[in-house]
């Protein structure tokens, strides 16, 4: 099972803070932990929303929305990428991240090719493995 832990933003990130030496270590030393357990597939932190940009979909109209989003209450930081067993271990492997002060993960399971059933025909189903073993 693959999951995407979000990394919710905070009034810090969104307003540029680094996390500090130590925090910067503490990370390094869980995602190191990660890759030797194998369960780490991908991982970043992000720029605060001020430097991101929306684009919104009607119909055949395209707005772009530029960043900041303050009108959002729920933000992205950061997101790491897990292949594990079960929901439950990526719970545990999560609750040893070190954040402190009200930070929050979500986690959400990936979707899984099988899980598309019918609707998936074999020349999509075909289309979509092929895709995704040319990624780097």
């Amino acid at each position: 099972m693959r999951f995407m832990v979000i990394v919710k933003a905070t009034p810090e990130s969104e307003a540029g803070v680094l996390p500090d030496a130590e925090l910067l270590g503490k990370m390094g030393a869980f995602n190191e932990e990660l890759v030797k357990a194998g369960v780490l597939l991908a991982m970043d932190g992000l720029h605060s929303s001020a430097k991101g940009v929306r684009i919104r979909f009607d119909g055949e109209r395209r707005s772009i929305i530029d960043g900041p989003f303050a009108e959002t209450k729920e933000l992205i930081a950061g997101y790491w990428m897990i292949e594990v067993k079960s929901r439950e271990e990526a719970i545990a492997w999560m609750s040893r991240a070190p954040f402190d002060g009200g930070a929050e993960l979500e986690l959400r399971q990936v979707f899984e090719l099988d899980e598309f059933g019918a609707a998936l025909c074999d020349a999509e189903r075909e289309r979509e493995l092929r895709l995704r073993a040319s990624l780097p």
